[in-house]
Formats: C-alpha cells, sequence, structure tokens
C-alpha cells in the first residue's frame, strides 16, 4: 500500500499552493500532486502579453505579498509564474511533478490517487485540479466543415500567426477584449459575443469583480447583487483598442461553413481562422471513478466537501467551489477558510 498521508491535494496551481501554505502551518502531513512540469499550474499557458487586472497586493496568496513589478504596471503573466515558483521554495511545499492523475479510489476507508508513477493515499483528497486542461467550445451546426484554423484561448499564445487574416473571435469576456485588442492590430477582426459587452469604468479595476462575486454568493433572498466576473476590465490593451474603434461586437452566427459562418439573417462572412474565448469546465476526469461528478459535470457539494463522498473535497474551480475561488486572491480566502474545516475533519477521523 501506498504511504498514508493525511492529506493529499492534486494540483499544484494557485489553489493547491495556498492551501499547502495553511496545512504546513498547522503541522499536517499532507502531499501536493502536480501534472506540470514545472511550477505555475495554468499560468503557464497563458498567452505571452497577458496582464491581470489587479494590483500586485491583491493579487497575492496567504503569507507573501506578490512583489510590485519593477514595470510598474499590473503583474504580467511572467511576473505571476515567477512568483509562484518562489512561492513553492519560500515554504518548501512538498511537491510531486510532473505526474498525471488519472483516478481516484476509495480503497481500505482510505482514497488512493492512482498516477502514472505509483499510488498515493490519503485520509482526505483535496481536488484542485482547476478548469484549463478541459475548455469549452459552444456546439455550433457545421462546425465539423470549417477548414480554417481553429483556437481556444486555453491555447492561444500570440498575434503572430493570425497576421493579415481575418479573424473571429468568440467571447464577451476579459480573455476576448484581451485577445482582440491585439489580434486587431495584425489582423481583420470581428468580435463575437452572446450579450453586448459590459465595461467597467476606466478607473475600476478586478479588486471589484471579485468583491461583487463575493456579494452575490452572500446574497439573501431578494437580494440582487450585479455584476460578476464577466464585466470586462479597461487594461491599457483594451483602452487602446476601444482608441482604435475596434471595440465593437456582434450576435452570434448560426453555423459554419467550410470557409466561414453564416448569420441569423443569411449573410455569409468568409473567416481564416476562430479563436474561442468561451470558459472552460471543471477538470474532473479524475474523479469519475468515485462515482461523484454528475451530468452537469460538476460534483455536489456541501461547502467544499463532496456530499456523496465525505473523504473528497474540492477547491479552486470557480464561486461553486469557493467565491471566486478560479482567482489568486479568491484561492488565497478560500484556502484560509478550508484549512480549518479539513484538520477537524482529520481529528475527527482520527478519533474513529
Amino acid at each position: 500500500m501506498a504511504d498514508l498521508r493525511d492529506i493529499l491535494i492534486i494540483g499544484g496551481g494557485q489553489m493547491g499552493l495556498a492551501l499547502g501554505y495553511y496545512l504546513r502551518r498547522a503541522g499536517i502531513d499532507f502531499q501536493i500532486l502536480d501534472a506540470e512540469a514545472g511550477p505555475g499550474g495554468a499560468w503557464r499557458h497563458a498567452w505571452d502579453s497577458l496582464h491581470l487586472f489587479s494590483p500586485a497586493g491583491y493579487s497575492s496568496l496567504p503569507g507573501w505579498l506578490m512583489p510590485i513589478p519593477v514595470h510598474k504596471g499590473y503583474p504580467t503573466r511572467d511576473d505571476v509564474l515567477d512568483y509562484l515558483a518562489r512561492y513553492e521554495s519560500r515554504y518548501s511545499l512538498p511537491i510531486e511533478r510532473p505526474l498525471q492523475v488519472e483516478a481516484v479510489e476509495r480503497i481500505d476507508g482510505h482514497l488512493e490517487a492512482i498516477t502514472d508513477r505509483g499510488r498515493f493515499s490519503g485520509r482526505i483528497v483535496v481536488s484542485a485540479t482547476g478548469t484549463w486542461s478541459h475548455p469549452f467550445i459552444p456546439a455550433i451546426a457545421g462546425r465539423d466543415t470549417f477548414r480554417g484554423v481553429e483556437l481556444h484561448s486555453a491555447h492561444y499564445v500570440s498575434p503572430d500567426q493570425f497576421a493579415g487574416q481575418t479573424v473571429l473571435i468568440v467571447g464577451g469576456g476579459n480573455s476576448g477584449a484581451q485577445i482582440l485588442a491585439e489580434v486587431s492590430q495584425v489582423a481583420t477582426t470581428i468580435w463575437v459575443t452572446q450579450n453586448e459587452p459590459l465595461f467597467l469604468p476606466d478607473e475600476v479595476d478586478g479588486r471589484v469583480l471579485f468583491e461583487r462575486a463575493t456579494a452575490r454568493l452572500k446574497a439573501g433572498p431578494g437580494e440582487t447583487p450585479v455584476g460578476g466576473i464577466g464585466d470586462i476590465v479597461m487594461v491599457p490593451p483594451v483602452q487602446e483598442a476601444r482608441a482604435r474603434d475596434v471595440l465593437h461586437a456582434v450576435r452570434p452566427f448560426d453555423r459554419m461553413t467550410q470557409g466561414g459562418v453564416v448569420w441569423p439573417d443569411g449573410s455569409t462572412t468568409a473567416a481564416d481562422a476562430i479563436i474561442w474565448c468561451t470558459g472552460f469546465r471543471p477538470a474532473l476526469g479524475h474523479l469519475a471513478s468515485l462515482g461523484v461528478v454528475e451530468e452537469s459535470g460538476r460534483v455536489v457539494l456541501n461547502g467544499q466537501q463532496s456530499i456523496k463522498e465525505p473523504a473528497l473535497w474540492l477547491a479552486g474551480y470557480g464561486d461553486w467551489s469557493g467565491a471566486g475561488s478560479a482567482t489568486l486572491i479568491g484561492a488565497a480566502r478560500t484556502a484560509r477558510d478550508l484549512a480549518p474545516q479539513l484538520e477537524a475533519r482529520l481529528s475527527s477521523l482520527k478519533r474513529l
């Protein structure tokens, strides 16, 4: 049998690190299992020019504030990667990588993570694999006939490959706006969104999005806080795109063809490429073996604890698993609240 740890954390991104900080401080025996080749989680796959839309101090994990970047602007992808790598080292977090967790099973009264590098056992398993590895593209008639390039924002790197082309950018969130801003500098772009995009005032940054998401979750009957993570922050590249008058969006096309798309009025547009900025779904394939994943693609939770499998906890997948938990600051707050619950659960298990 694999060595039995108190807690296994599946996922070494921001959520796994934040929780690891609190578990280390509490003296709990834990192990983090990570699929990536190095530190950074999903940030390793973000596009080259990505900027956060909150200052460093508001984008930090527990115990150590992200240093203010030397360029004085909001942190870049590279700033975040450097911070997360140094964070791991600073707190000597026990991380095994790279390994792929293929399944989680209940064996002899505990859970085991079956990986491509053997088995790891835990009295409690916290799944924190996030969403990056499970990008979502909506079902569109004729998509299988399209001969152009299709790319999800999860795999977008830079605008260089689209120079001189006609590119449809689908999705009205911050990723869609930021990718539109830079692709429109080298290509003819059409921004396709389900609804008219919502822009925050120039002086407001991403901090308000997290607070709105938190207020929405805490709202009582009859209360309807507005706004959320989808509102677009006017970071400098998006402001520059507005100055070029390219922040105009149209409603979705009806279907795709070999050479482009067909709009609701029957008109057509030829397209060389489509970039899907249409979000993600929870990456929970490793939990299918436990029978806890519902048709919705989620796990039914009481707080962060699985109702069907009490030894399983989830964090970092979005508001349903902790307010703003897919953000840096949300991961920090979720971990702060989750750690004492895990400690209490461990105490009860050890008394049995």
